[in-house]
């Protein structure tokens, strides 16, 4: 049997051997939009939320910040960003007078033909200027106090903070931490300063039971967005949603959280997928370019699968990591990881109030290792990396499945193509309906 994985900017082909029970699960079938544009145009006109429309607040006179995520998510940045700009153009906004933001985060800048790629169109980089956060620049940044719930300290973009339209774009999609991308998280940690982002990702954070894939509710980093959404004073949201194909499958524009929920409300029903038991071999992917560009962004692909993993099992994944490890700061953090052992590492970061850089991200690699074992194909680490990730190293992903198979005596595999973007679940009752 013959099953495609996101693998870099193609396909992996597996070639499975016919007599495994072989389970490939794949988001549901979405509906496309036939007409992209037009959709994106009439979720402008009809905004959620009762607030000010896009319309009410651009006039002459008035600066507008449009934030758009980084490289490491695609988003059809391509289709909105002339309809959004040439909407303030005609509304009397200069064109000197409208930023369009990168929201890098604490990931590094995107910039000459990566920044056309990202953006999408050139028009809009011959427009407008198109600029990236760089969350390590204190002056760059408006202290807005403390969040009233937990006190992390709100430093956010300056250029965001003070623009008269404040405008968050971005995709939707399940969120290994986070509950769910988009909307508020393109502000937090999108365009936030290093010491806002370090303290919610610290350990009391990432460990909560709450902090995890498709969960929203009593979720403390969701939380902790929203309060520093009101800190900066509320936004506009454009918020897509895209099929395995990447074509547009749902569009909403509005107050950013309502817009949020609804896109929410909408891509749970394709992204979050029961199965009816647990898998002792999982085959998954980093969903392929450009997430899987580096190992750092290959964890949410571990994370993604691990539900459906049996206690013991093995989890194999493929990740092109064409840029290698990720940043320097990750690097450390997973030396720290093979030198002190899984136990070892939690314990060091959990006396912390405030994370090192990326570290957070080795900390939810230790949640599928807790659960078995987790193998790595890839062709982009160097051996001295692949020593970095903690995990197996493996020359092909059919081999591993044969040896998982041999090992365990169970000839039923489930296999997730896209990676993070579909997360699967055992439930009891799923097994009984």
């Amino acid at each position: 049997m013959q099953v495609d994985i996101n693998y870099a900017k193609g396909a992996l082909t597996l070639d499975l051997d016919d007599s495994y029970e072989v389970t490939v699960i794949g988001k549901r079938p979405m509906p496309v939009l036939a007409d992209p544009k037009q959709a994106i145009n009439d979720a402008i006109d009809n905004p959620t939320g009762s607030g000010p429309t896009l319309d009410d607040l651009s006039a002459p006179g008035k600066t507008a910040c449009i934030l758009i995520c980084d490289i490491t998510r695609p988003v059809p940045n391509g289709l909105f960003l002339p309809i959004l700009i040439r909407r303030l153009l005609d509304r009397g906004v200069a064109a000197d007078d409208i930023t369009v933001l990168v929201a890098t985060g604490l990931h590094r800048p995107n910039e000459g033909a990566e920044l056309i790629e990202l953006v999408g169109s050139q028009w809009v980089m011959d427009t407008v200027r198109v600029e990236n956060h760089f969350a390590r620049d204190d002056a760059a940044h408006t202290d807005l106090g403390k969040t009233p719930t937990r006190g992390t300290a709100v430093r956010i973009d300056s250029r965001f903070v003070t623009a008269d339209i404040r405008i968050a774009t971005g995709l939707v999609e399940p969120h290994f931490m986070a509950g769910y991308s988009g909307g508020r998280k393109v502000i937090a940690p999108g365009v936030a300063h290093a010491e806002t982002i370090t303290t919610f990702h610290n350990a009391e954070f990432m460990e909560n039971p709450n902090a995890i894939n498709c969960n929203l509710a009593g979720n403390p980093l969701h939380e902790e967005q929203l309060e520093i959404v009101k800190k900066v004073g509320g936004a506009l949201a454009l918020n897509t949603v895209i099929d395995e194909e990447r074509r547009l499958s749902f569009v909403t524009f509005g107050e950013i959280i309502e817009s949020h929920g609804q896109a929410v409300n909408f891509v749970k029903n394709y992204t979050e997928v029961t199965v009816p038991r647990l898998y002792k071999t999982v085959v998954t992917s980093a969903a392929g370019y450009p997430l899987d560009k580096t190992y750092y962004q290959t964890v949410k692909g571990m994370v993604g699968a691990m539900d459906i993993l049996e206690p013991g099992g093995n989890l194999i994944i493929a990740s092109a990591c064409e840029e290698g490890i990720g940043s320097a700061e990750f690097a450390e953090s997973q030396k720290r990881l093979v030198a002190l052992g899984a136990d070892g590492f939690l314990a060091e970061i959990q006396k912390k109030t405030r994370a090192d850089i990326d570290e957070w991200q080795t900390e939810m690699q230790l949640k599928p290792m807790r659960i078995g074992t987790i193998h790595l194909y890839t062709d982009g680490l160097s051996a001295a990396e692949q020593a970095l990730t903690g995990v197996e190293i493996v020359s092909s992903v059919e081999q591993a499945v044969a040896k998982s198979v041999a090992e365990t005596g169970d000839r039923a595999i489930a296999v997730i193509p896209e990676g993070p973007y579909v997360i699967p679940s055992y439930l009891a009752q799923a097994k009984a309906g």
